[in-house]
């Protein structure tokens, strides 16, 4: 099966509220500004939905994707308490810091975009970055990384391999600190800290949906290890939102997991959406994906890449993981069932569907 809807709607009760810091600190970056949402009326005819709004990462600063807002947060955290800094949110002032001796190297795994994320943030802190890349990352993505000056190493395996390389190349050096976007049992606390960044997203969201007059009722949401979808499932706690997840068939870690209703590691193969080919989710993600999401959907290379033409007819430059989202719609709402499944998630003529598209082109 590449759809899962919950039974009976999500109740998520008790979940912390995100950091507001975060977004302070982010609105002190230079060149921030709330990436645009966009409506596809076609596709809200097409789904059967009120409405259809597109939130377009691919103005996220010049970095063209959403990670920025984790790695960048995150980073800031860890190296600040582990220099000692203590004089607020702002990131030249703890490049300042810094300058006068602190020994700090990060280093991170990647399929995509957060590793470039980490290494952007290094270079405007002054830092070195050491980046790991499994093997199948396309050479556009290699190059985007060492442009920001790390040190990039290709890892012979996949994305699980790579970050198991990075983690062991941090344990090694004591000057290391380890910028991952997925948990594990004795490392969640920096995950924790990109998930806060993610929430700086969400907010944006709810202004430009206020502004457009409406809100969302269902979020769909490219998934790799599921850290964007716990922040987007703590935001929209208790609101009635629907949050789904999409991946590619060929990682959908989260689709098995909600099936088997334990975390499942799946092998992965090659797909386009790079970013997502991840096979197993964030130990930290997955309580509140288990709990909160009320689908899963996994999409195909060819879903994904008709969903990148539709999105570039309406003028969106969106990327193979960006699109994801927009072809989990698709395969969720459109076609045979489409009815039932719309029943299922309480959503009909009068609903506004969000689809987070998480990044922009590759070339």
């Amino acid at each position: 099966m590449t759809t899962w809807i919950r039974p009976e709607p999500p109740a998520p009760v008790g979940w912390p509220p995100p950091d507001p810091a975060a977004g302070e600190f982010h609105r002190s970056l230079p060149g921030y500004v709330p990436t645009p949402v966009v409506d596809l009326p076609g596709l809200a005819a097409e789904l059967g939905v009120g409405r259809v709004v597109v939130k377009d990462e691919s103005a996220r600063f010049d970095l063209g994707a959403f990670k920025y807002l984790g790695a960048a947060w995150a980073t800031f955290r860890a190296v600040a308490e582990r220099s000692g800094f203590t004089g607020g949110h702002n990131l030249a002032d703890l490049r300042a810091h810094l300058a006068r001796g602190a020994s700090v190297t990060l280093v991170t795994a990647t399929d995509g975009n957060h590793g470039r994320a980490v290494a952007r943030t290094a270079r405007l802190l002054g830092l070195p970055a050491a980046v790991f890349v499994p093997e199948v990352v396309p050479p556009v993505v290699i190059t985007r990384i060492t442009h920001e000056g790390a040190d990039l190493t290709v890892v012979a395996g996949d994305y699980d391999t790579a970050v198991a390389t990075a983690s062991a190349a941090a344990d090694a050096n004591p000057h290391a600190i380890l910028v991952q976007d997925t948990a594990w049992e004795g490392y969640e606390r920096i995950p924790a800290w990109i998930v806060d960044g993610y929430g700086t997203l969400c907010v944006e969201m709810d202004a430009q949906l206020a502004a457009l007059g409406t809100r969302a009722d269902a979020a769909l949401v490219p998934v790799g290890v599921g850290s964007l979808a716990q922040a987007v499932l703590l935001h929209y706690a208790g609101t009635g939102a629907r949050v789904i997840s999409v991946e590619p068939d060929t990682a959908a870690c989260v689709l098995a997991s909600m099936q088997s209703g334990a975390l499942t590691s799946v092998a992965t193969a090659g797909t386009v959406m790079n970013g997502l080919n991840c096979g197993t989710p964030s130990s930290i993600a997955w309580p509140y994906l288990k709990r909160g999401l009320a689908g899963a959907v996994a999409v195909t290379d060819e879903q994904d890449s008709d969903a990148m033409s539709l999105l570039a007819a309406g003028g969106l430059s969106i990327g193979p993981s960006g699109a994801a989202s927009v072809a989990g719609a698709r395969v969720l709402l459109a076609g045979d069932g489409a009815d039932e499944r719309r029943a299922a998630l309480g959503l009909d003529r009068n609903s506004t569907i969000v689809c987070i598209c998480t990044e922009g082109a590759l070339e």
